[in-house]
């Protein structure tokens, strides 16, 4: 896997986006929150054992991975940094959007990708509620993902997202978006098996 485009977050640690040579506009992108780090290990896990046709970005927050937390270094909730109708200005706490829609490094590299690649499908790896939730035109494809990892498919997360990278990617720009939310009490080794067969199937989308 080549390194297709990269940056460095706010403390220096690089973020990147690999793709093969024959990368197609299927985009995988992993720990949008620190707090939840089973997708960058997934992720390098399948690049290591298998050859792949898709876009990744394994780690979107290592500053706060770093720190094992939510937020990226400067407090802010990724997931709710994307500039879309419904972003706004909420209290500092663990989901705080940030001072502007789009205010963040990691968001600013994630929309560059998707307007440089124009993806047809992406997926991202959370935690911790053990749902295929989607945004635009992708309960097809979740069924299929749910009957791999056996986890209910959710068109809901159940409460309010202002500046969701859902509502950018999915609603607002018609991208059949897939947050696969993970069992983070399962150990980690023991979701190789579904998450890798997931990544086969969208090989093959």
């Amino acid at each position: 896997m080549k390194i297709l485009e990269k940056t460095k977050s706010a403390q220096g640690r690089e973020i990147v986006l690999k793709g093969g040579e024959s990368a197609k506009n299927i985009f995988v992108i992993g720990v949008f929150h620190g707090d939840e780090p089973q997708g960058k290990f997934l992720i390098e896990n399948y690049l290591k054992n298998n050859e792949s046709n898709l876009l990744f970005i394994p780690c979107l927050n290592p500053d706060g991975i770093a720190a094992g937390v939510r937020t990226n270094s400067n407090g802010v909730d990724l997931n709710r940094n994307f500039p879309t109708k419904n972003w706004e200005l909420t209290e500092r706490n663990e989901f705080f959007g940030g001072e502007k829609p789009a205010s963040e490094i990691e968001t600013r590299f994630v929309v560059s990708v998707i307007e440089k690649y124009h993806p047809k499908l992406i997926l991202t790896l959370h935690a911790p509620f053990k749902v295929v939730n989607y945004d635009g035109d992708a309960e097809e494809i979740c069924q299929k993902i749910a009957e791999i990892i056996h986890y209910p498919v959710e068109a809901s997360i159940g409460y309010p997202t202002p500046g969701s990278f859902g509502t950018y990617a999915g609603i607002e720009r018609k991208i059949p978006t897939i947050t696969l939310e993970l069992d983070e009490e399962c150990p980690v080794e023991e979701l190789v098996e579904p998450v890798n067969k997931i990544l086969k199937l969208l090989e093959d989308c």
